[in-house]
């Protein structure tokens, strides 16, 4: 026991000799440095198919539009903000009639008029995206809601109240009157199908409501470019103008009207007196029908020049892949009507916005 205190004490002694005289003490026990637990690295939560889509272009206009519903398989598209949205799916599915785009699931559900959306609108976003949600509705419903589609056919414009004195007087719209009439259209907020929805629907594939109008113009005169494209542009209401691209080949007036085939040119009479469009063999109004839609940048639907058409006509059409064509008939477009024969209300000089109301509803 006295030997054991007695080693302690030397060590002690030893360890403080050291200490006073600048030496290191050993330790008895050498001890090992800390070394920190690395943090694991975050990893980036995965782009969705819509910000997939952004990263592929730098437009500051850009907007991905993705799709929502029951049944909805649709890839998000790029679109463009302030222009008018482009070629919206328009799905299909047994047993259900679509019944459009809605910019909220309850708008969906309610399928409201006012917020379903289509080509006739501009595209709006929030940080780039939109989300659209599908509506359905059943096939007897849709025929119970027994729309007929008006189709209205414009021609020339005049800034004379009093009209123009010549053969072509009824053609010539007063300009007072259209905006009249268009002004009526937007107030009472009207649908404005596209073509590709006027298809579908005739096929009962997609749902319209009665208060839906097509506004069209034919020939593209330059008093429709000076005086009435304007009006449409300022109310934003989706116009197509039907042109003869032998006759002009710009580009459209402004993002409201759609400029669709009135044949390249073929509104020339035959060797009847009566258009090309019934005179010629379907190869050369299909090759003609291409010409124009090279142009165009579009096929969709043929106005026939002066409503001239026969079988022979409609196979030219289906050749150049044309699924529509516009008539000069007086009718509405219903459930199951001929799409190579759809008829129009024309609108004539003197037309009030009393006249329309009659015509559209």
């Amino acid at each position: 026991m006295i030997a054991v205190v007695l080693i302690v004490g030397a060590v002690g002694a030893l360890a403080l000799l050291r200490e006073s005289s600048g030496q290191p003490v050993a330790e008895t026990e050498p001890s090992s440095p800390s070394t920190p637990t690395p943090s694991p690295t975050p990893t980036a939560p995965p782009l969705t198919a819509a910000q997939k889509l952004l990263s592929t272009t730098s437009d500051p206009k850009a907007c991905a539009v993705s799709f929502a519903g029951d049944g909805i398989t649709a890839d998000p598209q790029l679109q463009t903000q302030d222009a008018r949205y482009e070629k919206l799916p328009i799905p299909r599915s047994d047993g259900r009639v679509f019944a459009g785009w809605y910019t909220s699931a309850a708008d969906a559900s309610a399928m409201s008029v006012a917020a379903r959306v289509n080509g006739a609108d501009l595209v709006t976003c929030s940080d780039r995206q939109q989300t659209l949600h599908a509506a359905w509705t059943t096939p007897a419903a849709n025929a119970a809601e027994d729309a007929g589609i008006p189709i209205l056919m414009y021609h020339q414009f005049t800034r004379k109240p009093e009209g123009e004195d010549s053969w072509l007087r009824a053609n010539y719209t007063y300009i007072g009157d259209f905006d009249a009439q268009m002004a009526y259209i937007q107030e009472s907020a009207f649908y404005l199908p596209t073509w590709d929805e006027l298809g579908a629907f005739i096929d009962g594939a997609l749902f319209l409501p009665k208060r839906s109008v097509i506004i069209t113009d034919d020939d593209a005169d330059i008093t429709w470019l000076e005086q009435a494209a304007p009006v449409v542009d300022a109310r934003r209401l989706l116009t197509t103008s039907f042109v003869i691209t032998s006759a002009r080949t710009e580009g459209t007036p402004n993002r409201f009207v759609l400029q669709r085939s009135h044949t390249h040119d073929m509104h020339r009479a035959g060797a009847n007196g009566k258009g090309r469009m019934v005179n010629d063999d379907a190869d050369t109004i299909a090759a003609d029908l291409e010409q124009s839609a090279a142009i165009l940048g579009a096929k969709e639907v043929v106005a026939y020049p002066f409503g001239h058409y026969n079988d022979t006509t409609k196979e030219g059409l289906r050749r150049a892949g044309f699924e529509m064509g516009r008539t000069i008939e007086h009718g509405y477009v219903r459930l199951g009507t001929d799409k190579l024969a759809l008829p129009v209300i024309r609108m004539n000089y003197g037309m009030t916005v009393e006249d329309l109301k009659n015509a559209i509803g």
